[in-house]
């Protein structure tokens, strides 16, 4: 799976690139592609090769799963909090929301609590003193996440199956 480009707009979803091994490549994620001056340009979407003819279903689980795959990757590492980078890990908003939590229920007696953020090579480590601040960076991390999955069930929605059939 990779992103490619393309000036046609007019590129298949779904199409037989060698008819002598049956290999296909199906396509999904439209995005215009700009110039330095804002003029529209060309295309962007993602791609994937397979090695026989697709059944719709096998077209629906590639296309679905990446786009799963995007919403995933925008998730972990797509959020900026105060300048930081903040990796989004299954365990990190498990650990952060029980920060959270623990914060509240013991009316902030549970602080200081410190998360590293950055990354391995800069790590940032930050000491979380307030409630207030604990919850202003745990609201903006649910926001984010919620704002991620939104784009990814808007993209899925708005697919065409019909234009899929081959």
């Amino acid at each position: 799976m990779n992103r490619s480009y393309a000036i046609n707009q007019d590129i298949p979803k779904v199409e037989c690139i060698n008819h002598k091994i049956g290999k296909y490549r199906i396509r999904w994620d439209f995005e215009p592609t700009y110039n330095d001056e804002g003029e529209e340009n060309g295309v962007s979407f993602m791609e994937e090769d397979i090695l026989h003819k697709p059944t719709l279903a096998e077209i629906k689980a590639i296309v679905i799963g990446g786009i799963n795959k995007q919403t995933d990757e925008a998730i972990l590492a797509g959020l900026q909090w105060r300048d930081m980078q903040i990796w989004l890990s299954t365990e990190n908003q498990f650990n952060y929301k029980a920060a959270y939590d623990l914060a509240l229920q013991t009316n902030g007696n549970a602080l200081p609590v410190v998360f590293k953020f950055g990354d391995e090579e800069n790590p940032i480590y930050f000491k979380f003193e307030d409630i207030e601040t604990l919850q202003d960076f745990y609201f903006k991390a649910v926001e984010h996440i919620n704002k991620q999955l939104a784009i990814g069930w808007n993209k899925k929605d708005s697919i065409n199956w019909e234009e899929y059939k081959i």
